[in-house]
C-alpha cells in the first residue's frame, strides 16, 4: 500500500465567505445571561480574555458590558471574574428574569 501525501487527500470542507461569523447572532441559544457590577470590576479583563465568543465589549482598557447578541451564556467569564473583595463583577442570571 502506498503511503497517500498531503496532495492526494480530498478537498475538506471549504469557507467560501471568511469571517462570516458575525452573521449568525448566537445569542438566543442562550438559557442564562452575564450581568455587569461595574462597582465590583477591577477592569483585569479576564472575561474578555476567556471569552469564546467575543461578546465582552471593551473601550479604553476598561470592561463596557456584553455584547448579547453573540453571547451564549457559557459563564466562563464570571467563573474567570476575581471582582473587588470578594465580590464578582459577573454573575450569571437566568436568561428572561
Amino acid at each position: 500500500m502506498k503511503i497517500r501525501g498531503w496532495k492526494d487527500l480530498n478537498e475538506g470542507p471549504v469557507i467560501k465567505n471568511p469571517g462570516n461569523s458575525i452573521l449568525y447572532k448566537t445569542g438566543s441559544w442562550r438559557s442564562f445571561k452575564p450581568v455587569f457590577l461595574k462597582e465590583n470590576c477591577t477592569d483585569c479583563l479576564l472575561c474578555w480574555l476567556y471569552c469564546p465568543d467575543m461578546s465582552v465589549v471593551v473601550e479604553n482598557g476598561q470592561m463596557r458590558g456584553f455584547n448579547y447578541d453573540y453571547c451564549k451564556g457559557c459563564g466562563i467569564c464570571a467563573n474567570e471574574c476575581p471582582g473587588k473583595k470578594r465580590q464578582k463583577a459577573i454573575v450569571m442570571e437566568q436568561e428572561g428574569k
